[in-house]
């Protein structure tokens, strides 16, 4: 007789827990649209949950540290005109957040540090190219400030958000409506799946599909869940996958290796109540001296659960083959040196101590001035003289008094914003 041996691996033993009730999320309305993103976004700083909200769209900011019931009258981030269909933290500032809308804009926000007493209105930055509701956003993983939206259109655009400009549209690519969008580790290359059944590897720079045939799978997995759609987070530094499924109540995840049979199924985390949704925290915001290999943030109805997951280890000593270096906070290009067709890999950064999160760090928006690309003026038509106003103000004086006003506008903002830092200061110091 052989004896069957058993693969070794060191996340054999995954063990996943939800935290004690004191520590979820308690209290919050989470949204009722029936879109397919997560719903939920997450950082070391953070946590930001799309929230039903009458008269446009809106998504709620906690300190990650804030748990317990949430005051019905916490601030929003308020902006779009129609609901908020999905969020996603800047991986190179954990103060700014990007939101995809049904109003078919994406909005960039500023969070400060401190909980403002306002609901946040003005976003740093409104992205309009799409004629359709947005549903996708995804940062890019290595240059600065350079965001994906995907829209119903069809269409996916990148963006500079450091200018509030339009770097590329990728137009006739997709059939039908885009499901999903995945960067690479160096962010060269893109993912998409759509309706049409057509998995596409996409080189943006190049405006081509480089991959959509894809004969035969390397490996099949058969996943019995309901009818809700499967949410995928890959941690690239232990090689495992988890899938939710949307309306499910269980957790699955698998590790992948270089050899066959390339999937190796390791657990499910199983609870009673189905996911609305989740948010998946990066690799630096884990508590790695609790051998914390991954934490979600699900969704229920009114409240948030995190749940751990953790590779138990009897010593107390940092675990250098669980934790690898890890992809930090900091860019390794510029937006235009990527668009020029450079590509680096993240900079990483050591867990061994922990990660500290930066101080808010203000992202700038220097918007080019449209009038530097606007052709010379020829001769006006005038369909009847007679009826000219020659005392009306030109096309330079409008767009001149509109930006008088809104530099006033932005002045008086930060105003307000400097008197709610104080008065924060000043409540937090009475507590």
């Amino acid at each position: 007789m052989s004896r069957r041996v058993v693969r070794q691996s060191k996340f054999r033993h995954v063990f996943g827990q939800p935290v004690k009730a004191d520590q979820m999320y308690e209290d919050i309305r989470v949204s009722k649209v029936t879109w397919d993103s997560s719903f939920c976004a997450v950082n070391p700083k953070f946590l930001a949950i799309i929230v039903e909200s009458g008269g446009g769209g809106a998504f709620i900011v906690l300190p990650l540290a804030k748990t317990g019931r949430v005051d019905k009258n916490h601030p929003l981030v308020t902006g779009h005109t129609a609901p908020v269909l999905d969020i996603d933290w800047c991986p190179h500032n954990d103060n700014v957040i990007a939101s995809a809308s049904e109003d078919t804009t994406v909005m960039v926000w500023q969070i400060p540090d401190y909980v403002p007493v306002r609901s946040i209105t003005e976003p740093v930055v409104t992205l309009e190219g799409h004629s359709k509701r947005v549903g996708i956003i995804s940062w890019h993983p290595t240059a600065r400030n350079v965001l994906l939206s995907a829209g119903c259109d069809n269409l996916v655009i990148l963006w500079n958000v450091g200018t509030g400009e339009m770097l590329l549209a990728l137009e006739d690519m997709h059939t039908d409506l885009i499901y999903n969008v995945g960067w690479n580790r160096n962010g060269s290359l893109l993912v998409t799946t759509c309706k049409d059944k057509k998995v596409r590897v996409i080189d943006p720079r190049k405006q081509q599909v480089v991959a959509n045939n894809f004969e035969e799978p390397i490996a099949l997995q058969e996943m019995d869940t309901s009818n809700g759609v499967l949410l995928p987070f890959y941690d690239a530094d232990s090689s495992i996958v988890y899938l939710c499924g949307k309306g499910d109540s269980s957790i699955r995840y698998f590790e992948i290796t270089d050899e066959a049979p390339y999937v190796h199924y390791l657990n499910t985390y199983s609870s009673k109540e189905p996911q609305r949704g989740m948010g998946f925290m990066p690799k630096r915001g884990l508590d790695v001296s609790k051998c914390e290999i991954a934490r979600f943030f699900k969704l229920h109805e009114r409240k948030c659960e995190p749940i751990v997951m953790t590779v138990p280890r009897k010593s107390d000593l940092f675990q250098d083959d669980l934790y690898p270096d890890t992809p930090g906070p900091e860019p390794a290009l510029e937006a235009d040196e990527w668009l020029s067709g450079k590509d680096a890999e993240p900079i990483l950064i050591s867990l061994r101590d922990g990660y500290v999160p930066v101080k808010n760090r203000e992202l700038k928006v220097v918007k080019k001035n449209i009038l530097d690309n606007r052709p010379p003026p020829g001769p006006r038509r005038s369909h009847s003289t007679s009826n000219t106003d020659l005392s009306s103000p030109s096309l330079d004086e409008v767009l001149e008094e509109i930006r008088a006003l809104k530099e006033t506008v932005q002045a008086q903002e930060k105003r307000i914003s400097d008197l709610e830092h104080k008065l924060c200061q000043f409540t937090n110091g009475t507590d």
